[in-house]
């Protein structure tokens, strides 16, 4: 919704160049493809990993690592970034590499947009570019993510719709905000706060794990 006005212009722009191939080289043409082409490695992993994803990664140890260890990332990315290219200038191999940056976020606590603006950080990108692409390359997976829990909902003997829609709207609607906020935002500052953020709460996480208040497995 927040994105309703890029979403259409690249839809239709896309939909155009599958008949008429000569209008591939629109920019939100080429921004459909390349969403697209972002999408592959974290569909590709996510069905392979889907049982360690669920299991394994779940492991409050590996949480509290990743949120400190891509928070150094997301700083580096951030120190060295020579905030430069638009997304006009978004080229396919970068378009692949932005797809195994947010594949990263198959990891809990690495965060996909943190691992996807990174990415495009290090890439040379513009903080705002890097961050709006993120959101557009989120789409099919965040759809496709939803559908299957759905899914997996209808299945089960009593399906909580009830809270599902409930939690669904209290999502929607900070989610909209927060879109606008961060944008906003990282138009004029850094990530420093988001990376002080993700600082404290993982070493709070391992503090807590180190005092045996809660075991790796969360139970």
């Amino acid at each position: 919704m927040f994105f309703r006005h890029d979403v259409i212009a690249i839809g239709r722009a896309w939909s155009r160049s599958l008949v008429r191939p000569e209008t591939i080289s629109d920019p939100d043409a080429r921004l459909g493809w390349f969403v697209l082409v972002g999408s592959i490695p974290i569909a590709v992993l996510g069905f392979a990993l889907e049982d360690t994803i669920e299991t394994s990664f779940r492991d409050l140890r590996l949480i509290a690592a990743a949120l400190i260890g891509f928070a150094l990332v997301l700083a580096g990315a951030d120190r060295i970034a020579r905030d430069r290219k638009r997304l006009s200038e978004m080229t396919l191999p970068h378009a692949f590499a932005y797809g195994l940056a947010q594949s990263l976020a198959l990891v809990p606590g690495v965060s996909r947009s943190g691992g996807t603006i990174s990415g495009g950080l290090l890439l040379g990108y513009r903080r705002e570019a890097a961050a709006r692409y993120s959101f557009l390359l989120a789409l099919p997976a965040v759809l496709a993510s939803g559908m299957l829990e759905l899914t997996r909902i209808g299945q089960a003997t009593q399906s909580p719709w009830g809270p599902t829609l409930l939690a669904t709207g209290v999502a929607f609607t900070v989610g909209y905000a927060a879109i606008g906020w961060m944008l906003r935002y990282i138009s004029r500052h850094s990530f420093t706060g988001f990376v002080v953020y993700r600082l404290a709460i993982g070493s709070v996480l391992l503090g807590l794990l180190s005092c045996g208040v809660l075991s790796p497995t969360g139970s």
